[in-house]
């Protein structure tokens, strides 16, 4: 199943079922007002919708509407809690390199993850608005999923039920002001502008074989201004989303609504490029000595995609700008 949220000009706006080929959509208003009530009564209203996305695929709804990327909002305009770990250890073991910093110690088995803003995200074809150009402007791509309320101290093996939906995100970063909140040791704040979704959240059935053991088995297709940047796998994180859920719930439950994201998807293959310009710069420090690709300018174009096996986009996608903030 496929859901988007329509902007009907409130804050949560009007939750749709979306066909799978992303042509027509359906207003579901009437069963579930947003996606946040729709992933609170998860259990009443998933049968109720998928008989509606049934339904739609088959063409049997003559209420439907065209579908319009454009005019829709992030799947979850907003959230109680956004958590978003570094499941990819190769990503962090190139930071580590090119800047010649200590390994951090039990990385490899505790889960790092950050506790980040979810107020304000931005719909796939948003401009992205900054203040100042100098601020080390970057995307980064990653996978995310949707829970349901999920209680404290839940294992790996349980979390895996309460995965309801699975997003595609452009997790913006602003490099040059991470050093000193990673310093400080209190996590990203400035450093992180609002986070960017793909138009539609997928339940997990939709990936079919490419959804193995928590993981995203796909190529996440990054371009910048038109020119292929990276494809790499999801299939490489080193934890999964259920380890990641499981590690954000040990002291406490999860509330219903709650995205965790995958960090940036990256590969140890070279030839799949990267998910985020910090990558691409590490790597050229690590070969050159120093980097030779600059950060986001005004006025750039940053697109994301994932494929599936049918040849179609599987979440509609992701292609903004940034801009100038007024």
């Amino acid at each position: 199943m496929k859901l988007a949220t329509l902007d009907n000009g409130t804050r949560d706006g009007c939750l749709l079922v979306v066909s799978r080929d992303l042509k027509r959509a359906l207003d579901v208003s009437h069963i579930a007002v947003n996606m946040l009530a729709a992933i609170e009564n998860w259990r009443s209203v998933e049968p109720q919708l998928q008989a509606l996305y049934t339904q739609l695929n088959a063409g049997q709804f003559d209420g439907s509407l065209a579908f319009d990327p454009t005019a829709v909002m992030a799947p979850l305009p907003r959230t109680y809690q956004w958590l978003d770990g570094s499941a990819f250890l190769n990503h962090g073991e190139l930071m580590q390199k090119a800047f010649h910093l200590d390994p951090i110690e039990g990385a490899d088995i505790t889960p790092l993850m950050y506790q980040g803003a979810g107020d304000d995200f931005l719909g796939s074809r948003a401009d992205i608005p900054l203040p100042s150009e100098s601020l080390g402007i970057d995307f980064e791509g990653e996978y995310g999923v949707i829970v349901d309320s999920v209680p404290m101290s839940c294992s790996a093996a349980d979390a895996a039920a309460h995965i309801k939906l699975i997003v595609q995100i452009n997790d913006m970063s602003l490099r040059a002001l991470a050093p000193r909140e990673m310093k400080t040791g209190f996590g990203f704040v400035q450093a992180k502008s609002s986070s960017s979704f793909a138009a539609v959240a997928v339940t997990p059935d939709e990936l079919g074989d490419a959804w193995q053991d928590q993981r995203v088995h796909l190529p996440l297709q990054v371009n910048w201004n038109g020119e292929w940047f990276g494809h790499p796998n999801g299939r490489e994180m080193n934890f999964s989303f259920a380890e990641l859920i499981a590690h954000a719930a040990f002291t406490r439950k999860l509330s219903a609504g709650t995205i965790i994201g995958s960090g940036t998807v990256s590969n140890a293959d070279r030839s799949a490029g990267s998910a985020c310009i910090s990558e691409r710069r590490a790597i050229e420090m690590i070969e050159h000595g120093k980097p030779q690709t600059g950060f986001m300018q005004f006025g750039d174009r940053v697109q994301m995609d994932v494929i599936g096996a049918d040849g179609q986009s599987l979440f509609g996608g992701i292609d903004q700008r940034v801009v100038a903030a007024d």
